[in-house]
């Protein structure tokens, strides 16, 4: 796969401060190339609490949301919450019913079911609310696109209030274009064009977050049970893979120093039953342990399981769910490879692989997990990859990008051969009739913009570092930059002229290649390579010097700490 190295040369007065802030000048350039640039963003990145994250008053409609709700409770009228069947969505929907509630509000919830319903409101769960008696409607993690369902709720005389992060949708081009919101009584979304909120990056999750917080201002609740919350924020802001930095970071951080500690009987017993000890936890845990198995009820079954095991009151029945979500995602791995290997056979045997936008329709495919393995494809071609499946209708399907390609506009553009879409500039939703198939597949490439170099695998190297610099005290300064994740990445270092001393593959599954390097001038340390074990060994073995992107880690053994290098590039 062809790679772009690019060494970041963003200037500031590292030494200057590295003196300000008690930190080694690498840190300080560290600081800088994640774009924080100030004396009190530097300050807030190192240092900053939840008193650093911003008012939610600063939400367009906050107050007239605030205003309605606390209007209900007075009228002693119960609400109905409609979420999404995604981790971003379960946890918003948890977020709210427990903010609701903590000011008097009495909230039920409901969730579409992903084959039946699609994506977000639609005309059954409204007509359902209303016949069970609901006038009000807050949705989470979905509703800013759904201006003709509202206008049908508003129709039948509801209030709507929308809290929603996805991307408003528009007509017309980015030079003019003209926002569709739907006829809410209040929008919550800080990506709406006349929203005042400093940091547009919050998921569903948060954006739900902010209205409680609003809500326990206003009613003077106690705020305590806010910072309990905000562990579901962090886990939404995870596993919606939000980039971590301002406030989501704020956040993360937050949120995780709260799971070290958590006394929740739900995520307790998630983290049981996939043997990992919650002072541990990390943003990879979240990502790709326990956060697929909230993922998973909504993909394979119902939301509606993940979201007991979050209002589990008994550990009893909390692990019997929590086991339940472990088996549902394990299935759900197991369907993902078989689909992987059918979609690359399909696009290396076809003339799929000469397209700049890969469309991928396999039509057996359980559409839960289309997102999922076009986020394979995407890896394995690094190219703009859709899966498309065979739904009751239509076909449905999702998306994954590149930097260089904004999903979302680009769907924008064929809006006239889609049933549905949504979603952000790096993933998407949509629904289409299969008859446009093949035209939606010619659209994208013939309209992409793409070029060859945009393909490429950008490898970011923070700084050129040689071995000799690394120290236990800098790893463990390097430390203060988590959590690292999208937006906020490890820090990546280079060095030339790296010597392989010896090189063997380990592991149960012999698929770790570990390794020997030194610098010629006197400086040796182990290493390691996850990646493509047995391929590096054979590159190893015909090139023994090579450049190598690498970060230094610290090994503990047996209560002995050593040094080490996980080297994740080479040439």
């Amino acid at each position: 796969m062809k790679e772009k190295w690019v060494l970041l040369a963003k200037g500031a007065d590292f030494e200057g401060l590295a003196q300000k802030f008690h930190i080694d000048p690498l840190t300080a350039r560290l600081i800088r190339n994640r774009d924080v640039v100030g004396e009190e963003a530097v300050e807030k990145y190192l240092h900053g609490g939840f008193s650093q994250t911003y008012s939610p008053w600063l939400l367009k409609d906050m107050k007239t949301a605030v205003g309605l709700l606390l209007q209900k409770a007075a009228e002693k009228k119960p609400v109905r919450i409609i979420g999404d069947y995604d981790i971003d969505g379960v946890c918003a929907v948890y977020i709210l019913r427990r903010g609701l509630r903590a000011v008097g509000i009495e909230a039920d919830y409901d969730i579409p079911d992903r084959i039946a319903d699609g994506y977000g409101i639609n005309r059954r769960l409204i007509e359902k609310a209303r016949q069970d008696g609901i006038d009000t409607i807050v949705t989470c993690d979905n509703g800013i696109a759904a201006a003709e369902e509202v206008g049908y709720a508003k129709e039948q005389g509801m209030t709507v209030i929308i809290t929603d992060h996805h991307e408003v949708p528009f007509l017309g081009s980015d030079s003019e274009k003209r926002f569709i919101l739907p006829p809410a009584d209040a929008i919550i979304n800080p990506k709406q064009q006349d929203c005042a909120y400093p940091y547009p990056g919050l998921c569903g999750a948060m954006v739900a977050c902010k209205l409680v917080e609003a809500l326990f201002e206003e009613t003077g609740a106690d705020k305590e049970q806010l910072s309990e919350l905000l562990e579901f924020g962090a886990i939404a802001t995870i596993g919606d893979v939000m980039d971590l930095t301002d406030e989501n970071r704020i956040i993360v951080k937050c949120g995780l120093e709260q799971l070290h500690r958590t006394g929740h009987i739900g995520l307790n017993a998630l983290f049981a039953v996939n043997r990992l000890k919650k002072e541990e936890i990390s943003p990879y845990h979240i990502g790709f342990v326990a956060g697929p198995c909230l993922n998973a009820s909504g993909r394979l079954d119902s939301a509606k399981r993940a979201l007991a095991l979050l209002e589990a009151e008994d550990p009893v029945s909390a692990l019997r769910l929590a086991e339940d979500l472990k088996e549902l995602n394990d299935s759900r791995k197991i369907l993902t490879e078989q689909a992987v290997k059918r979609a690359i056979e399909m696009i290396e045997t076809t003339d799929l692989h000469r397209d700049k936008v890969l469309v991928v329709y396999l039509p057996d495919c359980h559409e839960s997990i289309a997102g999922i393995i076009a986020g394979r494809i995407r890896e394995a071609y690094q190219k703009p990859a859709y899966v498309l499946t065979k739904g009751e209708q239509s076909l449905k399907g999702s998306g994954r990008s590149i930097p260089a390609y904004s999903m979302f506009q680009k769907l924008q553009a064929c809006g006239d051969l889609l049933l549905h879409f949504g979603g952000h500039p790096m993933a998407a939703g949509l629904s289409l009739a299969e008859e446009n198939l093949q035209r939606f597949r010619q659209r994208l490439n013939e309209e992409c913009g793409l070029s060859e170099e945009d393909f490429a695998e950008r490898v970011t190297i923070d700084a050129e570092m040689p071995i000799s610099y690394i120290s236990e005290k800098l790893v463990e300064e390097m430390a203060l930059l988590e959590p690292f994740g999208k937006g906020n990445t490890r820090p990546l270092f280079a060095q030339k002229n790296l010597h392989i001393d010896y090189a063997e593959l380990v592991g149960r599954n012999r698929n770790v290649l570990k390794m020997r390097v030194s610098d010629g001038m006197g400086t040796a340390m182990p290493a390691v390579c996850f990646q493509h074990a047995e391929q590096t060994l054979e590159y190893v073995r015909a090139h023994p010097w090579l450049t190598a992107a690498y970060y230094p880690q610290i090994q503990e053994f047996r209560g002995r700490r050593s040094l080490q290098l996980v080297i994740t590039h080479y040439y």
